[in-house]
């Protein structure tokens, strides 16, 4: 006699229970950091637009007369912290694309069979992860302009004291030039962001080099390749899988520290909330503005991240 249930229902399961696990499954596949994105998007945007008494904002747009109704005093917050929060978008990732330099020649360095290419990478991850990032950058600051200039005005006494003419056609311009570098805001904390950040994701790429099975290097040169090729070709590609989650997490760290770059003059979020708060004596409203926007741009970056991982998941298996 035929079964009278539907296709798809076994025996002793009562009609649609076969759909609830894949309801479950899609519930848990889904990244519930998006509502967290987008609650605080809409905090943002009530306090912006919604709080407060109201004050109206012509748009400079070209050919078009657009008006946005503000609140005051978030609107006049969120309006000054603007450029702030660009400045510490371009910072973060022009630093973060140089660290990821840094630590694949770094992560190469330390797994290298050569003695002193890996001597010299392990001398770098172990001082530089002692010491503070606010302290390298104070250093980068402060102290190494210092140590240029003095290793310019060092090369022109040799010049003056020398009359060999390739001293003269070298150390002369050399040494008038260093003498008068000086370091800028913005690449003062690139380079101290690179620097700092780099011994970490020096290791971060060590180790997903040494996940990789040692098989993998051995099959690579058995087919005729060198170990260059099979770095590149075999081995790299599969560390990358690896080590994507705490690459996303230092991207999200870095964001979060770029905040100690307001103490070298560089007008990010937190200096441009600093110098309102000067202007207004509007502390609680400046601060929380500025929390809230560093939570959106680091639950957004978190939640792509997390995209990324799952994509990347998915096409390994």
């Amino acid at each position: 006699m035929p079964d009278p249930r539907p296709s798809g229902v076994s025996a002793g399961s009562p009609a649609g229970a076969s759909h609830a696990p894949r309801q479950r499954r899609w519930f848990l596949r889904f990244d519930r950091g998006w509502l967290l994105f987008i609650g605080a998007l809409v905090l943002l945007a009530l306090l912006v637009f919604a709080v407060g008494e109201k004050y109206a904002v012509k748009i400079p747009i070209p050919a078009l007369d657009i008006t946005i109704q503000f609140g005051d005093p978030y609107g006049r917050i969120i309006q000054f912290l603007f450029d702030g929060i660009l400045t510490t978008l371009k910072l973060t990732i022009i630093s973060f694309l140089l660290i990821l330099v840094v630590g694949v020649f770094g992560g190469l360095g330390r797994v290298s069979h050569n003695g002193f290419i890996s001597t010299i990478a392990w001398l770098y991850v172990e001082i530089v992860r002692g010491i503070p990032v606010l302290v390298w950058l104070l250093w980068i600051w402060f102290a190494l302009p210092q140590l240029i200039q003095g290793t310019g005005r060092a090369l022109v006494q040799v010049c003056e004291g020398s009359s060999a003419g390739w001293v003269q056609a070298i150390a002369c311009p050399l040494g008038e030039t260093v003498s008068g570098i000086k370091l800028q805001p913005i690449p003062a904390a690139v380079l101290g962001f690179t620097f700092a950040y780099g011994a970490y994701m020096t290791e971060i790429f060590r180790a997903g080099i040494q996940s990789i099975a040692k098989g993998q290097m051995e099959a690579a040169r058995s087919l005729g390749m060198t170990n260059i090729q099979a770095m590149r070709h075999i081995i790299l590609p599969q560390a990358v899988r690896v080590i994507l989650p705490p690459v996303s997490n230092e991207f999200v760290t870095l964001l979060k520290d770029s905040s100690l770059v307001s103490i070298l003059a560089v007008s990010d979020l937190t200096r441009r909330g600093r110098e309102f708060v000067a202007r207004t004596f509007l502390s609680f409203d400046t601060f929380t503005m500025v929390a809230l926007c560093y939570l959106i741009l680091t639950l957004f970056f978190t939640r792509v991240s997390t995209a990324i991982e799952r994509r990347a998941s998915i096409e390994k298996h």
